[in-house]
């Protein structure tokens, strides 16, 4: 009897070689766009359903990787709700993803982006993380004020739109990741450590 709580995939993960062309063809932008030399766990639980990867990566794609708003921020946004949350998958390859770009918030020796409590965290990025983990987890919740807020802190409307769409954006991934049953990549774990 096996004592490994982790659950077991509820999905094929198709390989990279098993894949159709369609699927393929995803694959290979994900890859590229992502610049990673391997296809990641929550791609591959799709790949039996070529429609359905298309379409989410299409999301992933423009809501995470294009826009006004610094990478970096949407990454720790899914990260933190993803935590909130108890993704597991999400929550630590977010993390992964977010402390690679620590670079880009502050050179200090040691950095981490995903110390949220760090003084080199900016203080409108710590109000974007809470306010868009607050409309990820309880969008009833979300105010006008909160909407103000975010628009002191010197986001324009069309930034506030993009912060929003992650809480949409994080609520998807987690969704796929916790149904599927995936697990964290290998080649993530090895660059965590």
């Amino acid at each position: 009897m096996s004592t490994d709580t982790a659950p077991s995939p509820r999905f094929p993960i198709v390989s990279y070689a098993e894949a159709s062309p369609q699927v393929r063809e995803v694959y290979d932008d994900a890859m590229k766009t992502l610049q990673l030399p391997f296809v990641l766990n929550w791609f591959k639980c799709q790949g039996s359903n070529a429609v359905l990867l298309k379409g989410n990566w299409a999301k992933l794609k423009n809501t995470l990787l294009e826009g006004e708003v610094p990478n970096v921020l949407k990454q720790l946004i899914i990260y933190n709700v993803s935590k909130l949350r108890g993704c597991e998958y999400c929550a630590r390859a977010h993390a992964i993803f977010a402390d690679s770009m620590s670079s880009m918030i502050s050179d200090e020796p040691g950095f981490r982006a995903t110390d949220l409590d760090s003084p080199q965290i900016p203080e409108s990025y710590k109000l974007a993380v809470s306010l868009t983990s607050k409309a990820a987890l309880h969008p009833q919740a979300f105010s006008d004020e909160d909407f103000a807020a975010l628009k002191a802190a010197g986001f324009s409307e069309d930034e506030v739109m993009e912060l929003l769409a992650q809480a949409d954006l994080v609520n998807m991934l987690n969704t796929i990741a916790d149904l599927s049953g995936i697990r964290i990549d290998n080649e993530l774990l090895e660059v965590e450590q």
